[in-house]
């Protein structure tokens, strides 16, 4: 079985760190390259982070600033969760130097070099950097196998009632990015809460070495408990779009149509989710709804032995 070529868009972000890392140790994904937009902090810290991770890791692959801010409106962060830095105070060193380049021009041109065999797009944050590459080159859409993005949620949000925080950081660039006619697969809030890192898994996974695994378990220590899930522990988002290209069969899911609240309003941002079939639409998103949470540690567990 061919080891599926990936690209990374991504806003690190405390949970895309623990996602790289996911994705760098895992030898069945060939990542060729990290584009960056900024979203849970701005773009300075969240392309410092990447380069950072990506460095600490010791694989070359090529780390591409993007987009500032969303599509429509200004720049929100969530320091309040990641940190002022985005890594919730956790210093690394300074990665090798951002390439050249913008990330939408890099996802656009990896398209094309793709061909027939496609690469699979993994979005981590908001969908700005893809939506972009997708509108301005249409046709370079026939090149994409897969888009996995950890957005959305079918019940409550998280950053506002309705909206989960990428959905919600850039409504119209998900909306591109769902109307791009090919495969996509979403891991909501409603997947995302059975990835729950207690103290008992970052103290499982901190017995071990490596300059990644204590990055990881820092990171993992700085991040606040999941206030929804009465405080039991943090939430690893986008991870969970990782795991689901590592491992589909601890994953039980269905084919949905999801559209994207863009108006102004307090829907603004909210996915909404026909998980039933109600409004007679075709699907056009496949909708993780359950994962396995011991084999999804153990996929991290794994990934971090092999990382320096």
């Amino acid at each position: 079985m061919a080891i599926p070529s990936i690209l990374i868009d991504c806003d690190p972000g405390t949970d895309d760190a623990i996602a790289l890392f996911l994705a760098l140790g895992s030898p069945s994904l060939d990542v060729r390259w990290v584009t960056v937009a900024g979203g849970n902090v701005g773009l300075h810290h969240t392309l410092r982070n990447a380069r950072a991770l990506v460095g600490l890791s010791g694989k070359l692959v090529p780390v591409v600033a993007g987009a500032e801010r969303p599509l429509l409106g200004s720049f929100e962060d969530a320091a309040y969760v990641h940190g002022q830095d985005g890594l919730g105070g956790v210093a690394l060193p300074d990665g090798p130097r951002a390439a050249a380049g913008v990330a939408a021009d890099t996802i656009r041109a990896a398209l094309r070099a793709a061909g027939p065999a496609g690469l699979t797009l993994v979005g981590l944050g908001p969908a700005t950097n893809l939506a972009l590459a997708l509108a301005t080159e249409p046709a370079v859409a026939a090149n994409v196998a897969e888009i996995v993005l950890m957005t959305g949620a079918w019940a409550e949000g998280n950053v506002t009632p309705a909206a989960e925080f990428n959905a919600w950081s850039d409504p119209e660039a998900l909306a591109v990015v769902l109307g791009c006619g090919r495969p996509v697969t979403l891991a909501t809030l409603e997947l995302t809460a059975q990835a729950l890192c207690t103290p008992g898994r970052i103290a499982a996974l901190a017995q071990g070495s490596g300059a990644c695994r204590a990055a990881a378990c820092a990171i993992l220590s700085s991040m606040p408990p999941a206030r929804r899930l009465g405080g039991a522990g943090s939430l690893q988002h986008d991870s969970c779009a990782i795991a689901w290209l590592l491992a589909p069969e601890m994953f039980t899911h269905r084919e949905v149509h999801v559209a994207v609240d863009c108006g102004p309003g307090p829907g603004r941002g909210q996915t909404i989710i026909d998980r039933w079939s109600r409004l007679g639409q075709p699907a056009n998103a496949r909708l993780l709804e359950t994962l396995d949470p011991d084999r999804f540690f153990a996929l991290l567990e794994a990934a971090l032995a092999r990382l320096p």
